[in-house]
């Protein structure tokens, strides 16, 4: 008689809760936990050497997961290297033939700044300025033309040296980094593969925040705000799980009632999406469906109390 007592004791306990949640008993939401999921996928073509990432894994941001072969990016770069060697050897002539003329033009100057002076003085004539601007225009001259002449090879040298950052880019690139905290949801590759540039590698979520997507009448949206904390509940054995959750987006614009919604009175109406962020204790899953139970004001002044 005591236990059947205390049974009903804990119904009529449960009931008044229940009703103080929501007056009618229902939640003020349905929707399903989604996650924000990236496709990690090959940014080179070639084998994959080494590839370690099993389904299940918790990474870390910027983890060394491993590469495509870089072998013929090597030897590619090297070729480069040798070409650029061999170019150089022939631009050198050229160089020091402008050097010399560099040398001859600062010569010319300077016999020009003492002619000056010396007609300053009336030592000298302007003939002989002259003569030694003619001497320095012709050097000048013969400078531009060897540049000009030279030309070619510089733009050869600017090219090599651009074709070297793309090789030195495919080959950081080949290394697979892995972007985000997460979890590996989905493994596409498997090592000694080939794989191609844009390839999926593998799938990873963070897991660690669920947002579930939920849907509220127009009616509702007077009761909630970005920030605003509620209660998310899934199904767990004969009873409910609760969780602290916050809003985080709401839509600007309706749109009609996702399939989710089973009564036709609901269907034909218009609803706004909302996500509601909860802080996952490695219960909540991608797809799992849950209640979005918004907190009365009286509520939520006794828990900040």
């Amino acid at each position: 008689m005591k236990y059947y007592n205390h049974i009903i004791g804990l119904s009529i306990v449960a009931t008044t809760l229940f009703s103080c949640s929501d007056s009618n008993g229902k939640a003020d939401g349905y929707g399903n936990f989604e996650a924000t999921e990236i496709t990690v996928s090959a940014e080179n073509n070639g084998k994959l050497m080494q590839f370690e990432v099993s389904e299940g894994d918790q990474l870390m941001k910027d983890k060394f997961i491993g590469y495509i072969d870089t072998i013929p990016l090597a030897l590619k770069r090297e070729q480069l290297e040798v070409s650029k060697t061999v170019i150089s050897s022939k631009s050198k002539g050229v160089l020091s033939q402008i050097n010399v003329l560099n040398a001859q033009l600062k010569t010319a100057n300077s016999n020009r700044e003492r002619t000056e002076n010396l007609i300053k003085d009336n030592a000298g004539t302007q003939k002989q300025l002259d003569d030694v601007q003619g001497q320095i225009d012709v050097i000048k001259n013969q400078i531009r033309s060897v540049e000009i002449q030279n030309a070619p090879v510089v733009n050869e040298l600017k090219s090599i040296d651009v074709q070297l950052k793309q090789i030195d880019d495919q080959i950081q690139k080949s290394k697979i980094i892995n972007p985000i905290n997460g979890t590996v949801l989905t493994k596409y590759s498997e090592p000694n593969e080939i794989t191609s540039f844009g390839r999926p590698l593998y799938k990873i979520a963070d897991l660690s925040t669920m947002q579930l997507r939920v849907y509220i009448s127009e009616t509702q949206l007077a009761n909630i705000k970005i920030g605003q904390e509620v209660t998310v509940k899934i199904d767990d054995a004969d009873t409910m799980r609760s969780y602290e959750g916050k809003i985080s987006w709401i839509a600007s614009e309706a749109e009609f009632t996702p399939k989710i919604i089973q009564t036709k009175e609901e269907r034909v109406a218009l609803v706004y999406a909302v996500k509601v962020d909860v802080v996952n204790d490695g219960s909540l899953k991608i797809g799992m469906p849950a209640e979005l139970w918004i907190l009365s004001p009286t509520h939520s002044k006794e828990t900040n109390n």
